[in-house]
């Protein structure tokens, strides 16, 4: 690819809309385009990155024994009604068709799949299969941010496997499993597999693949003691306890204290002796939520916890409620259902009296009032280990991929059955398997970019040489670059040759922005001592070598990575 006659539009400012790093990075170095919010078109350079990070995907599912399918993005509605997701997923993409039916596009293709398999699987013979397509998806998201990490339309790699029994279902998870681990490691990222919640796709449990970085919008809960990890949506520490004074229970007058530090600030506590109570209402009812004053709810928790559709509840709605304004709510003579997190099982709190500037110190959970006690509270860093008691991290993170028990979630709505080796009729047992390409591809900005720009792994890189022909109205330089090119191609070396009339330092700063693993200079050094300049992008290594020995001297800082 020559730069001269390439869609390659870098920029030399970083774009004001730009937040995460690989956004800014993607945008510079002209990878991509932003349409829309969330919507983006991938150039070249983009286009190649996305290319490479599929060949890796293909190979490594085509090993387990992946077949590739291409599913429709258009699904009528009565699959998804049939599935019970149809009025359950806000983001979801519906419209109808000219004839007033009922349609959406497809986020995710496990409907689809049931749908085919009741069709096309008919006995134990035919199983297992894993079926896996590398196809875009149509997700209306409330809030697209950090340019290709969270967008409205994407592609994805979803696979789905289909099998006789659980057994076989573990053993096609755990084939994922590796061939995930395999595809991440090539494509150079640093990741962690964590314990996760099964959100929509529900199930028998879940597992993601997660990328470090500060731009990820995912927490994880991770112990160097020993092999724990979760997302914090599921994630469990054991916070350590405060010390608790002894006393009696007792009312005490707190005037304009209603949050937690100035109820802690005017009675000159520990914060962590004091209770936070908040009041939902599910669709059963209002119901007081419990965890102790140094902690937040982590809302997918409490929505496991509930079993049903909750909000925040109105500050009439807590006052109708438990005849308290917000500020005061307390949990002794609540007439609601009162869920607390586990870490209040033990102690004395500071909780609201239920009456505008009171207080009630000494309160004692399960002695002074009922609660259901369920993990609620969002796991903070120092926390201890669930498994060993060391202490746990919390790490933010970018999701790469996921994993997906299903069990028969949508097989036996979809009636998608088999039969047995005695002729019995059974389910087909299903498992969901996704992973983001583009995600990849950022997560690898994020994780390996320095001041100077993008730096990729080899193995995803759009190119691997870019050659550099500093002055491209030198014939010597010209023909010595158009030479190295040649020999870059018949090698397989992949190489990008900027010729365009630039000044150097334009060329330069562009060779660090865009990334490539090598870059090779055809400057003055050759047209006086027939010298070129071999550079590693991530090390900084150099060899000064003859035009002859270029090649031998690439390999070797390729090998060398």
């Amino acid at each position: 690819m020559r730069l001269s006659k390439s869609l390659v539009p870098t920029l030399r400012e970083e774009p004001a809309e730009a937040e995460a790093l690989s956004h800014k990075l993607m945008l510079r170095a002209g990878l991509v385009r932003q349409l829309a919010a969330g919507i983006y078109v991938y150039l070249p350079l983009g286009q190649r990155v996305l290319d490479k990070v599929n060949a890796i995907i293909r190979e490594e599912m085509n090993a387990i024994g992946g077949q590739e399918i291409t599913m429709p993005v258009m699904h009528p509605a009565e699959i998804w009604k049939q599935s019970g997701r149809w009025d359950n997923i806000p983001e979801m993409f519906k419209l109808k068709d000219r004839k007033g039916a009922d349609m959406c596009l497809g986020m995710t293709h496990e409907e689809v799949v049931a749908w085919l398999a009741a069709r096309e699987i008919r006995s134990y013979r035919d199983l297992p299969q894993i079926w896996y397509q590398i196809q875009t998806k149509e997700r209306d998201e409330a809030r697209p941010r950090s340019g290709v990490l969270r967008t409205r339309e994407f592609l994805m790699k979803d696979s789905y496997t289909l099998d006789p029994d659980l057994a076989a279902l573990d053993r096609s998870y755990a084939a994922h499993e590796s061939a995930y681990r395999k595809i991440f490691e090539r494509c150079g990222l640093r990741f962690h597999v964590v314990q996760s919640d099964t959100g929509m796709m529900g199930g028998l449990g879940s597992h993601e693949f997660m990328a470090p970085s500060a731009a990820g919008e995912d927490e994880i809960a991770l112990c160097a003691g020993c092999d724990y990890a979760a997302n914090v949506e599921l994630a469990r520490g054991v916070p350590a306890a405060p010390v608790f004074p002894a006393g009696s229970r007792e009312e005490v007058a707190t005037p304009n204290a209603r949050t937690i530090a100035e109820v802690a600030d005017f009675l000159k506590i520990d914060p962590r002796l004091t209770i936070k109570s908040l009041v939902y209402v599910a669709t059963s009812g209002p119901v007081l939520v419990l965890v102790r004053g140094d902690h937040t709810i982590h809302e997918r928790k409490l929505a496991r916890a509930l079993g049903e559709e909750f909000r925040a509840a109105h500050p009439d709605e807590v006052r109708g409620a438990l005849g308290a304004p917000v500020g005061s709510v307390g949990p002794v003579g609540a007439r609601v259902p009162i869920l607390a997190d586990e870490s209040l099982k033990g102690g004395a709190y500071v909780v609201g009296a239920n009456r505008e500037g009171f207080h009630l110190r000494g309160v004692v959970p399960g002695r002074d009032f009922d609660a259901r006690f369920v993990d609620l509270h969002t796991v903070q860093a120092g926390e201890a280990c669930p498994q060993c008691g060391k202490p746990l991290a919390v790490e933010r993170v970018i999701e790469i991929g996921n994993i997906f028990k299903l069990g028969t979630k949508y097989s036996v709505p979809l009636g998608a059955t088999y039969l047995d080796e005695s002729g019995q009729q059974k389910p087909i047992i299903m498992g969901s398997y996704g992973i983001g390409p583009a995600r990849i591809a950022a997560a690898a900005v994020e994780q390996q970019a320095d001041t100077d720009g993008i730096v990729w792994p080899a193995a995803i890189a759009p190119y691997l040489v870019h050659i550099v022909a500093v002055n491209v109205k030198d014939q010597t330089q010209a023909k010595a670059a158009e030479s190295l090119y040649a020999q870059c191609q018949e090698q397989g070396l992949e190489p990008l040759l900027d010729d365009r009339d630039e000044r150097p330092g334009v060329k330069f700063k562009d060779a660090d922005l865009l990334g490539m693993p090598i870059r090779v200079t055809i400057g003055n050094a050759f047209v006086k001592e027939g010298i070129v300049e071999v550079r590693a992008r991530r090390s900084r290594a150099e060899r000064k070598v003859t035009q002859q020995a270029a090649i031998a001297a690439i390999k070797e800082l390729l090998s060398s990575r």
